[in-house]
């Protein structure tokens, strides 16, 4: 008898003494972890899909191949506008009682990629708009450019200060827009959608070159034509179709994915060490695209809060996956002897020479464009300048030579020639009206 009376004691300490150490929440027990996929879709949800499968089919048939799609990530979660939202659709409630915009913002995307959102934050991209009115860019800050030359051009990638009126219709001067600098109505700036394009937003797609290409292209900033020149581009040319370019963040390895570097992998890219980042500013060690080549930290209208020799040993570093330390050394090496060319034989002396003449009276400040000589001297380092300077920087000989300095030379000799005939004739320059000015010259508000 006692001894199925001490059992039954054992029993109900166990069962008691069990229980208490489940209700203590203090108690360091290792839980198991537990994970839960919920395929359930909203019935608002559910709704917009069935809307816009028959009234947008390529809207819908994008968004079901993305990942959203497949993490259950539907329209309305980011689509849903607050109360207080300043761009909720008007047109929209016709359809739905549930407020909605149009403009999915990098705000909205931070709550699911906040780390994405804070670095594009802070990068060249989305300050990009400020940035050209910080430099006094003249098409701007003198409206030598006409507003739809600008919506329709520059803006198109640049971004536009969205505008809406007050009945809630957008200004079709400042929507549609994805510019990478577009600052939106919620006061955030950018547009993811400018390389992970709608509604897909694929990461393979912004990883290829012509993501970059869309924008980084022409006789000012041939960037996707340097890179199809390079080896690289070469390389990606021959083989890119088989690279694979769906890779998690973080996991995507040359070697294995694949050969040859795109745009994102130098700029952005997790490799070798060196952290991804949606800040194109980074890893760079010169600001080549302004007047006279100056360090990031250094370029006026916005300095970089990087040190170049930390970035440049980063982008060092992204060539070291590939490249041997000597020609990693060699290649940065005659980069920077490019620079330093282009710097003292070229704008510094021009520059020099055509600012004697407005001490002479001989060009007129007023207008920074307005006259033939100016033009010139502006395009030996926003056309050739830069190609020559971009050419050397991505490995591009034709670039560097031939689009770039051997350019600078034609038209230092016609910038020569006409400072001479100025200063031979005594006459001022002929100042010219330039065709389609009178665009908007009121700097917009980036303090909201």
């Amino acid at each position: 008898m006692k001894t199925k009376l001490s059992v039954f004691f054992c029993i109900v300490i166990a069962v008691i003494t069990s229980i208490s150490f489940a209700e203590r929440k203090d108690l360091d027990v290792p839980q198991v972890k537990t994970y839960r996929i919920d395929r359930k879709i909203s019935e608002e949800a559910q709704g917009c899909i069935d809307c816009h499968s028959e009234e947008a089919k390529g809207m819908v048939a994008d968004w079901a191949e993305s990942r959203h799609a497949h993490a259950n990530v539907t329209c309305i979660d980011c689509h849903k506008a607050g109360a207080a939202d300043k761009d909720i659709s008007v047109a929209h409630s016709d359809y739905s009682d549930v407020p909605v915009s149009a403009i999915v913002s990098p705000k909205d995307c931070s709550r699911c990629h906040p780390t994405e959102a804070a670095e594009y934050a802070k990068s060249k991209h989305a300050n990009t708009i400020e940035i050209m009115w910080n430099i006094k860019d003249p098409w701007l800050t003198k409206g030598l450019s006409s507003d739809i030359e600008r919506t329709t051009g520059c803006f198109t990638c640049h971004g536009t200060v969205v505008k809406i009126d007050k009945k809630g219709k957008f200004d079709p001067l400042t929507w549609p827009n994805v510019g990478v600098g577009r600052k939106n109505p919620d006061g955030s700036l950018g547009s993811c959608s400018s390389c992970h394009t709608r509604h897909k937003f694929s990461i393979a797609e912004a990883r290829k070159p012509e993501a970059c290409g869309q924008c980084h292209l022409g006789p000012d900033h041939p960037q996707i034509e340097i890179y199809a020149e390079s080896k690289h581009g070469a390389i990606y040319a021959a083989e890119g179709d088989k690279w694979k370019w769906d890779s998690a963040p973080g996991t995507w390895t040359p070697g294995v994915d694949y050969r040859a570097p795109t745009c994102s992998t130098c700029h952005m890219s997790a490799i070798n060490g060196v952290a991804a980042s949606h800040d194109v500013t980074e890893r760079l060690a010169w600001e080549t695209q302004a007047p006279i080549t100056v360090r990031p930290s250094e370029f006026k209208p916005w300095p970089a809060k990087t040190d170049w020799k930390k970035e440049r040993k980063k982008m060092k570093k992204v060539c070291l996956a590939c490249h041997s330390p000597a020609w990693t050394d060699g290649h940065f090496d005659r980069f920077d002897a490019v620079v330093k060319t282009y710097n003292n034989d070229y704008f510094i002396p021009m520059k020099k020479k055509v600012t004697a003449l407005y001490d002479k009276k001989l060009l007129d400040k007023k207008n920074p464009l307005d006259e033939k000589i100016e033009i010139e001297l502006y395009e030996l380092w926003h056309h050739e300048g830069r190609r020559a300077r971009f050419g050397a920087a991505m490995m591009a000989p034709d670039y560097a030579w031939w689009h770039g300095f051997y350019e600078m030379k034609k038209r230092c000799m016609e910038i020569d020639e006409m400072i001479d005939e100025l200063n031979e004739s005594g006459k001022p320059a002929k100042i010219h009206k330039l065709r389609g000015s009178g665009g908007d010259t009121i700097k917009p508000d980036f303090s909201k």
